[in-house]
């Protein structure tokens, strides 16, 4: 959508709507979803967006309405599962698709403004979301497939090295201290993350 509260793009595809049947999901993600800013977003190692019912209930209360389905942007609102304590390389059989944990989502002004924009409580919205530090995997496709609402999420692989989603993305906003730890994850931390967290061991 075009919009001027939607930085300085003055667009975004943060709106999502849900489907009734199966989608498709290819090596960039879902089919029929867009992304706006490829700077920032999309790509191979952030094909799609998971955020759980359970999190989205916990803002509705905290914000006074409740969230539907899709509302942060993710593509898919989880059940069940504790998204935030997946480990980084994890994977998951949704349908046919095999779907690896590979990068968390840092919150934008565009995440900001676009829940003002549809009626709720956006001041200082960053912070409270970075704060919370339950942001939600990015995941990677590893074996493209079909998927559908109500379709049951099986871990079928789970590293043992710890790096959860919730430790890295405060390794990344705000416990510097912890990216040392990231390289633990060893092969299963994506380029990005791995060049971050050895840039801050040489420093440090």
């Amino acid at each position: 959508m075009n919009a001027e509260w939607a930085g300085s793009l003055r667009r975004t595809a943060i709106a999502k709507s849900q489907v009734a049947g199966p989608v498709d999901v290819g090596r960039l993600g879902v089919a029929g979803d867009e992304v706006a800013d490829t700077e920032n977003h999309g790509g191979v190692y952030q094909a799609v967006y998971a955020f759980a019912r359970e999190d989205l209930d916990v803002w509705s209360d905290r914000l006074g309405k409740r969230l539907p389905d899709g509302m942060f942007g993710e593509n898919l609102t989880t059940e069940g599962i504790d998204v935030n304590e997946a480990v980084i390389g994890e994977r998951w059989r949704i349908g046919t698709t095999v779907l690896q944990v590979a990068s968390v989502r840092i919150p934008c002004v565009v995440f900001q403004n676009y829940l003002r924009e549809n009626g709720f409580e956006g001041d200082r919205w960053v912070r409270r979301f970075t704060e919370e530090a339950r942001p939600g995997p990015y995941l990677q496709v590893v074996e493209e497939g079909r998927l559908g609402a109500r379709d049951a999420i099986d871990v079928v692989h789970r590293p043992g090295h710890g790096v959860t989603v919730a430790s890295m993305f405060k390794a990344f906003t705000t416990e510097r201290d912890l990216l040392p730890a990231m390289l633990d994850a060893g092969d299963d931390l994506i380029p990005p993350a791995r060049e971050a967290a050895e840039a801050y061991v040489g420093r440090a």
